[in-house]
C-alpha cells in the first residue's frame, strides 16, 4: 500500500486480539483479507502516556512459556482515541499492523488470478470515515461496474501445517504439475469459482498455455504428492525457517476456523490471602515502586504515576509493604511442574478464605452474615459476591490446525509471535463481577465414594483415553499415558453443575449467556478444592453493572437454584439425551448433556462442552450417581 493511501482498513476490540484475531491470524474483512503481523512491527512510542498492563502473578507465569523467560511487560494494543470525532489526526496512524493475505487475488469480473506483486491490481482507500470501504480493485480489466473497476478479492486458498506455518498457495505449481509454464515466465492465471465452500468447484487455468487443473486434486490424503512441501514460512513475521520444514502442508479456504487457535493465559487478579489493600496495590504496581528507595518517596510522588495510587499510606507504611510482598514473593519461587503454569491456586485461596481480603478499586468480595440460606445449606457451603474483579489475558502463541490441549502444552507446535525473543506480549484487561459457590467437601467426598466403581463413571474414562489415544498417541514420544490430566470425577460434577446454574443466570442478571464465564476449581486428588466461580468480564460496559452479584441475594439465590436444578432434571432431547454415555464408536467426552440443556458458547465454557453429565448432579438416571438425590 502506497503512502498515498490511508492506512486505517478496519478495526478490532482488544479483547478480540486475544481470542480470534491477535498475532498471525487472518482476518476477513468487508473486501479483503489481512494477517495480524509479528509483536517486531508493533509499535507503542506514537501513543502518548500509554501504560503496560499490570499483573504480576500472569506475568510470571508468561515467563515459564517456552521462549518467554525475557518477557518483562504485558502490552496493551497501540490505540489512541479520536477517529471518531478527527478521522485524519494522530489516531489514525495508530493501530496493530497489518498486511494483505493472502498475496494473491481474483477479479471478480474476468476471474483473472494474480499475486499483488504483478502489479495488475490497485488498491484504494480514500474515505476516512468509512475504513472498510479501503479495497483492491483490477486495474486493467475492461469490465467496469457502475462505472468503477471491479472489486478484486482474495484467492481463497491458502497452505498451512501443524508447525504453524501459513503460505499462499502456488497456483503456477500446481497448474503446471510442479513445473514451469514452456510459454511464459510469468504466465497468466484464471481461476473459475463457481461458488461453495467444495474444492471440487474451482478450477485454475493458465492462459499463457491453457493448462488447467481442479483444486480437488490438492485437496485430501490421496492428494498430497500433489502439492509440494511446505517451505517453513511465518508470513506475519515475513521469514522463513532456515532448517525448512518436514510437515506436510494442507489445504484451508481463507476463513476456516482451524488457521489460528490463541494459546492465551488469562489471571483475575487477586490480592495475596490475608494481603491488606495497601499490599494489594504494592503486588499490582511492583515492577515501579519495589526499586525505589524509602528516601526517595517523596520524589516518587510527585514524578512516579504507581505512587499516586499510594497518596494515603505514610512512607514508613509503604515501607513496610514493600519488604511484606517482597518476602512472600522470595518464599514462592518455587519450581514450575511441566504443563501450564498455576494460576488458579491464589485465587481459590483467596475466595475460600474465612477472612475476606480489604477491597480495593480492582477486587472487593462480600460474604452476607447470615450465610448461606437455609433451603441451600446441603447445596453449597459458602456464598461470596464478588462485587469487582478484574481479569488479565495475555497471548504467548498459536497453531494452526491443531487447537492447544487445555492442560497439556507439548502436544501441539506453538508459532512464534515475533522474530526476536520477545521483551512483551500482548495482554488485555476487562473488569467485571461474579458469584462464587463453595460446595461442602463432606457432599464432594461422599458422592466420590457412592460411585467410584460404577459403570456410568467408567464409561467416562474409557472415552477419555480413547480420545487422548485418537488424538495424541503418535506424538508423544516414549510411553503414551492416556489417562494422563484425566480431570476426575468431581470436575464433570463441578462443571456440570455450574452450566445448569449459568443457563438460568442469563436469564435474569441481564447479561447474556455469551457475556458470561466460568472457572471450575476442582483441584487435584492430592489437593481437592470444591468451587465454581460464574463472571462476567465483558469489555462493553465494563462487565459491572451489578445485575450478576445481585443473583447471589438470599432472596434470589434460592428461587434461581431451585429452577436450575428442577429444570435441568429434564430435556427435549429426552430420553436421548439423559440416557447417553459416551462410548465407541462415538468420540465425545459427554454424558446426559446437549444443546438444549447443558452446552454452552465457546465463550463461557472453558473446556468446550466437555466433561458435562447431568446424572452425576440430578436424579435423572439413578439416583446414587447424583450428587444431589434430593432437590431442594
Amino acid at each position: 500500500m502506497t503512502a498515498q493511501y490511508r492506512r486505517r482498513v478496519g478495526a478490532v476490540r482488544p479483547s478480540h486480539l486475544m481470542f480470534t484475531t491477535g498475532v498471525g491470524a487472518l482476518v476477513d474483512l468487508p473486501n479483503f483479507s489481512v494477517l495480524v503481523s509479528g509483536l517486531d512491527d508493533w509499535r507503542h512510542d506514537n501513543v502518548p502516556e500509554w501504560e503496560p498492563i499490570a499483573e504480576p502473578r500472569l506475568l510470571a507465569a508468561v515467563k515459564t512459556h517456552h521462549g518467554m523467560r525475557f518477557v518483562e511487560q504485558l502490552k496493551p494494543a497501540p490505540w489512541m482515541p479520536g477517529t471518531d470525532t478527527e478521522p485524519s489526526g494522530p489516531a489514525a496512524r495508530v493501530g496493530v499492523p497489518i498486511m494483505p493475505f493472502p498475496t494473491w487475488l481474483r477479479c471478480t469480473a474476468c476471474n483473472e488470478l494474480g499475486p499483488l506483486d504483478s502489479r495488475v491490481f490497485g488498491f484504494e482507500n480514500f474515505l476516512p470515515k468509512r475504513p472498510h470501504d479501503a479495497r483492491f480493485f483490477h486495474d486493467l480489466c475492461g469490465k467496469k461496474r457502475s462505472g468503477k473497476k471491479p472489486l478484486a478479492v482474495p484467492a481463497r486458498f491458502v497452505l498451512a501445517c501443524t508447525a504453524g506455518h501459513l503460505d499462499d498457495f502456488p497456483y503456477a505449481h500446481f497448474v503446471h504439475q510442479g513445473g514451469p509454464c514452456p510459454k511464459a515466465s510469468h504466465p497468466r492465471m484464471q481461476m473459475d469459482d463457481r461458488g461453495g465452500n467444495i474444492g471440487a468447484n474451482v478450477e485454475i487455468r493458465c492462459l499463457s498455455c491453457n493448462e488447467r487443473r481442479n483444486m480437488r486434486q490438492a485437496t485430501g490424503v490421496r492428494n498430497l504428492p500433489n502439492l509440494p512441501r511446505c517451505r517453513g514460512r511465518h508470513a506475519h513475521l515475513g521469514i522463513f525457517e532456515p532448517e525448512g520444514c518436514d510437515q506436510d502442508p494442507k489445504v484451508l479456504v481463507v476463513g476456516a476456523s482451524n488457521q489460528w487457535f490463541p494459546q492465551v493465559y488469562s489471571a483475575i487478579a487477586v490480592p495475596r490471602s490475608g494481603a491488606s489493600e495497601l499490599e494489594a496495590k504494592i503486588e499490582q504496581h511492583w515492577d515501579p515502586v519495589s526499586p525505589v528507595p524509602k528516601a526517595m518517596y517523596p520524589y516518587a510522588r510527585d514524578n512516579v504515576p504507581a505512587f499516586r495510587e499510594l497518596s494515603k499510606w505514610s512512607d514508613d507504611e509503604i515501607e513496610a509493604a514493600v519488604a511484606a510482598v517482597r518476602a512472600g514473593k522470595d518464599s514462592a519461587q518455587d519450581p514450575q511442574p511441566q504443563g501450564y503454569p498455576d494460576l488458579r491456586t491464589a485465587e481459590w485461596d483467596v475466595f475460600s478464605a474465612r477472612q475476606l481480603p480489604e477491597p480495593t478499586d480492582d477486587f472487593a468480595l462480600y460474604r452476607d452474615p447470615n450465610g448461606v440460606p437455609d433451603p441451600l445449606k446441603a447445596i453449597f457451603g459458602d456464598v461470596v459476591q464478588v462485587e469487582r474483579l478484574r481479569e488479565v489475558r495475555a497471548l504467548v502463541a498459536f497453531t494452526r490446525l491443531d487447537a492447544p490441549d487445555p492442560e497439556d502444552p507439548e502436544l501441539v507446535s506453538p508459532a512464534p509471535l515475533a522474530r526476536e525473543t520477545p521483551k512483551w506480549v500482548p495482554a488485555s484487561e476487562v473488569r467485571g463481577e461474579g458469584i462464587f459457590l463453595n460446595i461442602p467437601e463432606q457432599v464432594l467426598d461422599d458422592w466420590e465414594s457412592r460411585i467410584a466403581g460404577s459403570s456410568a463413571l467408567t464409561h467416562h474414562r474409557d472415552a477419555y483415553a480413547e480420545f487422548r489415544k485418537n488424538r495424541y498417541s503418535d506424538r508423544i514420544p516414549g510411553s503414551f499415558d492416556p489417562m494422563r490430566n484425566w480431570p476426575g470425577a468431581r470436575y464433570i460434577a463441578l462443571h456440570t453443575l455450574s452450566h445448569l446454574l449459568l443457563g438460568t443466570i442469563a436469564l435474569d442478571c441481564g447479561y447474556s449467556a455469551a457475556s458470561l464465564s466460568e472457572r471450575v476449581y476442582a483441584g487435584t486428588e492430592d489437593d481437592p478444592r470444591t468451587g465454581i466461580l460464574i463472571y462476567t468480564a465483558v469489555p462493553d460496559a465494563e462487565g459491572s453493572l451489578g445485575g450478576l452479584v445481585s443473583q447471589a441475594e438470599p432472596e434470589r439465590l434460592v428461587p434461581l437454584v431451585r429452577r436450575a436444578l428442577n429444570e435441568g432434571m429434564t430435556c427435549s432431547s429426552d430420553p436421548l439425551c439423559k440416557e447417553r454415555l459416551p462410548q465407541p464408536p462415538a468420540d465425545y467426552l459427554h454424558g446426559a448433556a446437549c444443546h438444549v440443556c447443558l452446552f454452552l458458547s465457546e465463550t463461557t465454557c472453558e473446556r468446550g462442552n466437555r466433561f458435562l453429565d447431568r446424572r452425576f448432579v440430578l436424579p435423572i438416571d439413578d439416583p446414587a450417581l447424583a450428587l444431589f438425590p434430593d432437590l431442594p
